[in-house]
């Protein structure tokens, strides 16, 4: 019972939740998955490591599809080459069994990550100011 009380609010919070805050948390879920696929690598666990490998291309497939072209221009451009070689690294790990490329996305997904909370910070201080000067 207290399971689906759980995944209920776990659902209502994503569906509430700003389109900023679910960027952040793909970013999050990303990270995760990657760090399990890294330590999956290195234990030789083969399933565990195409199942956290897949679960992390798929988010990064999710945000490239999610970049909108007209309002980001030369940014989403970047964005969906950076995109397109974090698929590829992903690819390479898995048929490779080679951590490398799960090391490089890590460091690209956390450093993605740390500019996009700096972004929303502002975005929210902004805010903010400018509600505190029109009120």
């Amino acid at each position: 019972m207290s399971k689906n009380v759980y995944q209920k609010y776990k659902q209502t919070s994503v569906q509430s939740a700003s389109r900023e805050k679910i960027l952040l948390m793909l970013y999050e879920g990303a990270i995760k998955f990657t760090k399990l696929a890294i330590k999956a690598t290195q234990e030789k666990k083969i399933a565990d490591r195409g199942i956290n490998i897949g679960r992390a291309f798929d988010i990064v497939m999710e945000l490239n599809n999610t970049l909108d072209h007209k309002i980001g221009g030369e940014i989403a451009s970047q964005l969906e080459q950076l995109y397109m070689f974090m698929m590829e690294q992903y690819t390479k790990a898995n048929i490779h069994a080679d951590e490398g490329p799960l090391q490089t996305n890590l460091k690209l997904l956390q450093t993605l990550y740390d500019g996009w909370v700096q972004a929303v910070e502002k975005l929210k201080k902004d805010s903010n100011d400018t509600e505190v000067k029109a009120g």
